[in-house]
């Protein structure tokens, strides 16, 4: 089939639909708190004679601006590439050639799904500037959307014969949901609950009284009752809030070997996600373990892959994560069965300790954190002075000394690496302990550093290079001769010229 042939294809009309009730949304939010201090109870029509036009003028000017970008886009899959042209007052023609994309993602919120439409984002996964390394159809309808992805990533099976093993990999279990509060979002969460509820209070002209609610119903609690009643009570929220968003992350999650030879999670309560990747860019795993979920015996799975774009702070969706904070024998099995092993790396390895040297350093740091803390409290409560601050500084030197040793201590023991078939294996951190198995042959170059500290200890950090996941993991505080022979080891030639033999 030649290029002409190929017949150019248009977003879904009901793209315009779907913004307008979008536009009315916002208008409804932001109207509603802008009406009351506009207008307030007294004057109810002045408010709604202004906000209504300008509610409707939006709706308008959106509905207008989609209809035109609706009919000014269009886009086509060719043999060996995938083109789209869109722009209203400046045109943009975007290709991208088949062979380099490595994903297509499939997204879609509550109104896109009443509708039956899907936005779709095609990716090469390089990182050469924002769009420029992808395609973004929004929307297109769901059975459309289906099939660019099984176009587009469907490759031929494997050349070496291996076994497929197709089918789904994992599923949620409802259970996983009491992970979800272990975490340092649940903290994080409460603390914003707060600030939440005096931003609105502030906009309905309540702040005020609202804080004086609050301190007359503590009044007669001792300071330190009524600091643990706060604390609960952020805590509580925290959970609710942290439990809520991993329901609405990981809701009908299912991971799938597909016959093609694509890895694809799915999952999504309120906007569904899709996201698929090509098993052949697969490098490894990282087992993923936050202190919280570590103390009960819960671990994530992330794919360490070629052509995985790095996730943006302001998005909530995470393209490398495989299987979210499960028990750690599930994420264990997950990871063999994602790697196509008996057995996963993360887990059958026996890792190597690390000197001794290494822990002294871990909690030096950790103790020089917490001069951080304590010595500008000291400082200012003898230069002003200021005893409150004085006894701050004790109380917090008293609790955060133990508390860095006592992490310093967990990060030591936490370190360790080694080999295991065709896999290299670290582990490191502490707060959150990571665990990576990363194929040999993915690693493309070692860099061995040397802080001057580190020279006097006899240690090295060794950072394996690869084009995958982070694009460098690192072996923290090994012994010097023993992590040259490590690397000479894991892949042979790369250090090997430079090492002294003798």
């Amino acid at each position: 089939m030649t290029v002409t042939e190929v017949a150019w294809q248009r977003l879904d009309r009901r793209t315009v639909a779907v913004n307008s009730l979008n536009a009315a949304g916002v208008c409804v939010v932001a109207g509603v708190p802008t009406g009351v201090g506009v207008g307030g109870a007294t004057s109810p029509g002045l408010a709604l004679a202004i906000i209504l036009p300008a509610s409707i003028l939006i709706i308008g000017v959106v509905a207008g601006a989609d209809y035109l970008r609706w009919r000014k886009t269009r886009y086509r899959v060719l043999p060996d590439r995938v083109e789209l042209h869109k722009g209203i007052l400046v045109r943009s023609r975007r290709t991208l050639s088949r062979e380099r994309v490595r994903s297509v993602d499939l997204t879609a919120g509550l109104l896109l799904r009443f509708f039956g439409l899907v936005n779709v984002k095609i990716g090469t996964g390089e990182q050469t500037g924002a769009g420029q390394s992808s395609l973004a159809l929004h929307p297109v309808g769901k059975a459309e959307a289906e099939r660019l992805r099984r176009d587009l990533l469907d490759r031929a099976p494997s050349a070496d014969g291996t076994p497929r093993r197709d089918g789904v990999l994992a599923r949620l279990d409802l259970s996983w949901v009491r992970y979800a509060p272990m975490s340092f979002l649940t903290p994080t969460l409460g603390v914003a609950a707060f600030g939440a509820v005096l931003q609105v209070a502030e906009w309905f002209g309540l702040q005020e009284g609202v804080i004086t609610w609050t301190l007359d119903r503590m009044r007669d609690l001792p300071l330190a009752v009524a600091i643990l009643v706060l604390v609960a009570i952020g805590i509580l929220v925290g959970v609710v809030g942290a439990t809520g968003l991993f329901v609405e992350m990981w809701w009908q999650y299912r991971l799938e070997r597909e016959p093609g030879g694509t890895l694809r999670v799915r999952r999504g309560l309120l906007t569904s996600r899709s996201i698929s990747l090509e098993e052949r860019r697969l490098r490894g795993v990282e087992l993923v373990e936050p202190l919280g979920n570590r103390l009960v015996g819960a671990a994530r799975v992330d794919a360490v892959a070629t052509g995985l774009a790095k996730q943006k702070e302001n998005e909530k969706t995470d393209h490398k994560t495989l299987l979210p904070s499960a028990p750690r024998e599930v994420a264990d099995r997950v990871a063999a069965d994602v790697l196509r092993e008996e057995v996963s790396p993360t887990s059958s390895v026996r890792l190597l300790p690390h000197p001794v040297a290494a822990r002294g350093r871990r909690i030096r740091w950790g103790l020089a954190g917490v001069a951080a803390v304590v010595l500008p409290l000291l400082v200012l409560g003898w230069v002003l002075p200021v005893e409150v601050l004085l006894r701050l500084a004790w109380i917090c030197a008293a609790v955060l000394v133990p508390v860095a040793v006592v992490l310093a201590i967990d990060a030591y023991r936490n370190l360790g690496h080694g080999l295991t078939g065709d896999y290299l294996v670290a582990r490191s951190g502490t707060v959150r302990r990571g665990t990576v198995a990363l194929q040999r042959r993915g690693v493309i170059g070692w860099t061995a550093r040397q802080s001057i500290f580190q020279r006097r200890k006899g240690l090295l950090t060794l950072t394996a290079t690869t084009a995958a996941g982070a694009g460098a993991y690192s072996i923290h505080d090994v012994g010097e001769s023993e992590g040259l022979a490590f690397a000479e080891r894991a892949v042979p030639d790369l250090f090997g010229p430079f090492l002294d033999r003798g």
